[in-house]
């Protein structure tokens, strides 16, 4: 199974061994080498756990085969979200960046599109809304007084102690509603910039690295984590399983709600396509496993929503229930995905209810038209 550390845990590979009677082989990289392979080698996998984004570079190499909704046993649980891009009918969906929904079924040509079908591309599983976290004692009392928005991370105040996504189709995605929100530009389509817009973003970030403004780049959330602990950044683009290991280390940070709106990002499982007859029945099993209601819980505690949640709702506490996915105040100490504590009594999650915080997406991961270009000019200003 070829994956990145968001899902490709030892804990959840051991579970889902358990109760399937199954051998797993997780192939942990980055997002990056994942989708490469992905897209180049479908002989070294069976399952591809990655970002719905990505499938706009491997879909057209025919390395994914259509998963059937008809052995997809919980299908018609699967929310809202991932089919319409829309959770709150009340609120407008963005269409910057990679959209879901756009991405979902697989239409008669065999392209993919948002017209329902009998068949998918992937099968849409953990998601969330991604922004920056930043360490309180850190702030200047210039920002503490403001609203929180993407142009902290260009501030100069906090110039050497700011650290973003190595990844160039998120890094550059968090950068550019930085720039934007900073008023250093403006771009047309915040989730597909143009050559030109390309250009301008990145001669305005390698000025700031020249500058020494950034202090690092991170590709997992464990080294997003350690660049904090470490005391080496205040500020920096953030996965929520990096927030665990920022809790156990004491450190109190917030993970900001910004005025501009979330990135968010959606995840989900394909199967390759030479995969067939006792492993493809075992890759569906693997597919059906997610949706059962064990695995939802557990990625919730890594603050990670699932396609369909109230299938978890079973194997959470109400306390635990209340705070991941209501916004609630932790009314008890609650747990982490491998730990009895992580949680303290009295804490609520930044940016509040999964309804609230799904609802105020800016933009989606994107691979961008330019995405090769813009890899080429990332890598640069990463060397610069």
């Amino acid at each position: 199974m070829l994956g990145t550390t968001v899902t490709l845990q030892e804990h959840i590979r051991k579970r889902a061994e358990q109760d399937l009677g199954i051998k797993l082989r997780f192939i942990v990289q980055d997002g990056g080498a994942v989708q490469r392979d992905g897209a180049m080698h479908p002989d070294r996998y069976e399952l591809y756990d990655q970002w719905f984004h990505s499938l706009d570079c491997v879909w057209p190499t025919h390395a994914l085969q259509p998963l059937e909704l008809a052995r997809i046993r919980r299908w018609n649980e699967v929310n809202a979200l991932p089919r319409t891009g829309i959770i709150d009918p009340a609120r407008q969906a963005t269409n910057a960046g990679c959209t879901p929904a756009d991405r979902l079924y697989v239409q008669p040509d065999g392209s993919l599109g948002r017209e329902a079908s009998g068949r998918i591309s992937m099968l849409p599983l953990t998601h969330n809304a991604d922004s920056f976290v930043y360490l309180e004692d850190a702030m200047p009392a210039s920002l503490t007084g403001t609203e929180e928005s993407w142009a902290w991370l260009l501030a100069p105040e906090l110039s050497g102690r700011v650290a973003l996504q190595a990844d160039a189709a998120i890094g550059a995605i968090d950068a550019a509603l930085a720039v934007q929100a900073s008023g250093l530009m403006r771009f047309g389509d915040i989730g597909n910039l143009s050559i030109e817009e390309i250009d301008a973003l990145i001669a305005i970030l390698i000025d700031y690295k020249r500058r020494g403004h950034f202090a690092g780049f991170w590709s997992s959330f464990a080294e997003a984590a350690q660049l904090m602990i470490a005391n080496k950044v205040a500020i920096q683009s953030i996965w929520s399983p990096a927030t665990i290991e920022l809790e156990r280390a004491g450190l109190k940070f917030r993970l900001a709600k910004p005025r501009e709106g979330y990135r968010a990002w959606f995840g989900g499982i394909g199967i390759s396509r030479l995969a067939h007859g006792r492993v493809l029945d075992a890759a569906y099993d693997y597919l059906n496993w997610w949706h059962e209601g064990w695995a939802g819980a557990t990625v919730a505690r890594q603050g990670f929503y699932i396609s369909n949640p109230e299938r978890s709702r079973a194997h959470m506490d109400a306390a635990e229930w209340s705070y991941w996915y209501d916004g609630a105040r932790a009314s008890a100490d609650l747990p982490g995905p491998t730990s009895k504590h992580l949680v303290p009594m009295g804490q609520m999650r930044d940016g509040g209810s999964y309804l609230a915080r799904m609802s105020r997406i800016a933009v989606w991961d994107s691979v961008m038209d330019e995405h090769n270009y813009l890899v080429r000019r990332w890598t640069e200003f990463m060397r610069s």
